[in-house]
């Protein structure tokens, strides 16, 4: 059963609705895997992810596509094949995630030892 709030979204401004389209720990990084490959099956996401449960990663692919960032094509086969794709606002997207990774490598505090490394994907965008 999904999870339903009692209460409203209540967005007061742009930038919250967008933090609430690709914002949190998963979308962001769905995002980002499906920016660095063509198109994936479910099984191909979650290995990159490896430590997403099913429930998160599907509840997160349900609300990325239903918020058109992502699109998932089910083919009439036995077994069935469902692969997932950005697109073009979903695409659209990249450019602001990318900033947030430099600006986040860029403000690390020193004290912690090291910067933020990159991930493998925000080379790709």
């Amino acid at each position: 059963m999904r999870y339903k709030p009692k209460n409203e979204k209540e967005i007061m401004c742009p930038l919250e609705y967008g933090l609430d389209i690709f914002g949190g720990k998963w979308k962001s990084r769905i995002i980002c895997v499906l920016s660095a490959n063509d198109t994936m099956r479910y099984n191909e996401i979650k290995k990159e992810l490896s430590n997403i449960t099913d429930g998160v990663l599907a509840e997160m692919l349900k609300e990325l596509v239903a918020d058109g960032i992502v699109n998932r094509e089910q083919y009439l086969e036995v077994p069935t094949r469902v692969e997932y794709n950005l697109t073009e606002k979903g695409n659209s997207v990249l450019t602001i995630l990318q900033n947030i990774c430099q600006w986040s490598r860029d403000n690390t505090e020193e004290n912690l030892g090291k910067k933020l490394p990159p991930c493998k994907t925000c080379n790709q965008l």
